[in-house]
């Protein structure tokens, strides 16, 4: 006989997953209130770990037998990137389990109509992934067209700069000239090295 787990997590501590668990149950499946019978997993921690990582996950990996259910509402639960996604879903797959996503109309990710979701998916979120870099290339060089300095504005300006390379020049040292100029002496040592190249 098949069983249901159910699997919410949220990312921060401030969150909760009561409102995954009620959106679980009113699309009908039963939450056990007995805690012999629990099959909800529920934890607190960043998609961007790998589900595999995820200490709940991991646990829920072992309990879950071929023929069970596994219910998410929402695919980010999985994973954050499609990659760690669809690599769940395949494990889970090759497990016999099968794994409904509530967001996708209750698909069962595992069958034919579920993988050609996936592939639409993961298609969709790399062509996304490709246009913001797109994006970003292209603000970057109208950027630097417009003459426009591109990165962090420097500690030190020009003419501090200038001032510190005489001072260097002069035997002050490195850390001296840090509390000076409030800045690090990384810093310093920077503007020492720019002066010697030149």
């Amino acid at each position: 006989m098949s069983r249901t787990f159910i699997y919410a997590r949220v990312s921060t501590s401030d969150q909760t997953t009561e409102n995954q668990l009620r959106e679980i149950q009113a699309a009908g499946f039963a939450i056990e209130e007995d805690k012999r019978k629990q099959r909800i997993v529920t934890e607190c921690i960043s998609g961007s770990v790998a589900a595999s990582e995820r200490p709940g996950f991991s646990k829920l990996l072992d309990r879950l037998e071929s023929g069970d259910v596994l219910i998410v509402t929402k695919l980010d639960r999985l994973g954050r990137n499609a990659m760690d996604v669809r690599a769940t879903v395949d494990r889970l797959s090759e497990m016999g389990v099968r794994v409904h996503c509530l967001a996708l109309g209750g698909v069962d990710l595992t069958s034919a109509a579920g993988r050609m979701t996936m592939g639409v998916l993961n298609a969709v979120a790399e062509f996304e992934r490709d246009l913001l870099i797109e994006r970003t290339q292209s603000g970057l060089a109208r950027a630097k067209a417009e003459g426009k300095v591109l990165g962090r504005k420097p500690a030190l300006t020009p003419e501090q700069q200038e001032e510190a390379r005489q001072q260097l020049a002069k035997g002050v040292s490195v850390s001296e000239l840090a509390r000076i100029y409030k800045t690090t002496r990384q810093t310093i040592m920077r503007v020492r090295a720019a002066g010697e190249a030149v």
